[in-house]
């Protein structure tokens, strides 16, 4: 039996984790979790999975529930409850699925706790890889992806000789307007921009794949995870989602990761690794089915935010950080219907041109700038752009 902490419980990736959970009860039990603002969906969870502590994001929120639950679960707030969520319970495998920065310190905090991570927030280690390796390393802690992309570069790696690696390769099904000009771009609208092919995701990540941005925090992080050079690390479009990522080695074959778009995929396999569980109600991949599969160079000036996203991870630094926070804002800024969906490179570009970068930043500093960007970003909409 694994005991699992779940932050981020009522997102994408949080409801598909309890699916695992409650679809192999003899393998898993949820002992702790996290929620942000959606009491309803908390208490469902909380009555169907019985946790032991289950965080929210505010304080008068944690007392509503506790109103609305038994005391078998203790309710608690704020990124101090975030943080007992994630290591107070007998967990033995963190799933951090929260969206943006907010997962860091409590990524941190339970490696420290002898934690295993399942990481599927990609903001962790785009705004602080370096911290984050070397206390995993410090402390004897695998940190397992939960990205599909990263999921299958780690399966393409497994028992292969690091050394003969020549790339690694991320494919990109391009998002909701992949087949728009630049020029096209100019008018689109949320709602257009939330209407993604393939994928099943939050607001946030779906606004990410439509500019390529999470392609580029998922570079970052490919880069961080694999320890490989940038140089080493490429990205191509693949419309159908089936290749999910692929290893080149020296001798010039290729490894391929396939299966059919479900995330729960990646998830169990990063809640079982190194074993592997009959997934329930999992689609089989036949390609006969499939019929062609599309592959298309990228093309870096269509999408500036991935090219970005290269710039930022070659810099190091306090420059990814940078890029993930004006990201976050200028995206939040698009959802409320503030900017227009070009503006979010735009602003992006903008807060990494004014910034001051350091190597290898501390926490404090990380944390610093992470703020100082969002207000930047913020702050452009009272100039005129």
């Amino acid at each position: 039996m694994k005991f699992v902490s779940l932050l981020g419980a009522t997102g994408s990736i949080g409801k598909q984790t309890l699916d695992v959970i409650a679809s192999h009860p003899e393998q898993f039990r949820l002992s702790s979790m996290s929620v942000g603002k959606n009491i309803e969906a908390a208490e469902e969870i909380i009555r169907t999975f019985k946790p032991e502590i289950c965080a929210v994001q505010n304080e008068a929120d944690a007392q509503t529930l506790k109103e609305r639950v038994d005391n078998s679960t203790k309710v608690v707030h704020g990124m101090e409850g975030l943080i007992e969520a994630a290591v107070s319970t007998k967990s033995t495998v963190v799933v951090n699925s929260v969206i943006g920065s907010v997962g860091l310190l409590p990524t941190l905090k339970a490696i420290e706790a002898n934690k295993t991570i399942a990481l599927a927030n990609k903001e962790t280690l785009v705004t602080a890889g370096h911290l984050v390796m070397e206390k995993a390393k410090k402390h004897n802690i695998a940190i397992l992806p939960v990205d599909s992309e990263h999921s299958a570069i780690y399966q393409c790696l497994n028992g292969e000789d690091i050394n003969r690696v020549e790339k690694l390769i991320l494919t990109a099904s391009g998002g909701s307007f992949r087949d728009k000009t630049r020029d096209e771009l100019k008018n689109v609208t949320v709602k257009e921009a939330l209407n993604h092919p393939n994928w099943s995701m939050g607001a946030k990540i779906t606004i990410d794949s439509a500019t390529m941005m999470n392609k580029g925090l998922e570079v970052i992080e490919a880069h961080w995870l694999f320890s490989f050079d940038y140089s080493k690390i490429d990205v191509i479009l693949h419309k159908e989602s089936i290749i999910h990522s692929m290893v080149e080695f020296v001798d010039t074959s290729v490894i391929a990761h396939l299966g059919q778009p479900d995330m729960r995929v990646p998830i169990q396999y990063a809640l079982t690794h190194p074993e592997r569980l009959e997934l329930v109600n999992g689609k089989r991949l036949n390609l006969w089915e499939a019929g062609k599969l599309h592959f298309q160079k990228m093309d870096y000036d269509r999408f500036r935010c991935l090219k970005l996203a290269f710039e930022a991870g070659n810099m190091g630094g306090l420059m990814p950080t940078v890029l993930n926070a004006a990201n976050e804002k200028a995206v939040e800024l698009f959802l409320d219907g503030k900017i227009s969906f070009l503006e979010i490179e735009e602003m992006i570009e903008r807060a990494m041109l004014q910034a001051e970068n350091i190597n290898k930043p501390e926490l404090d500093a990380i944390q610093e700038t992470d703020k100082r960007t969002r207000d930047f970003v913020e702050s452009l909409l009272n100039k005129g752009r």
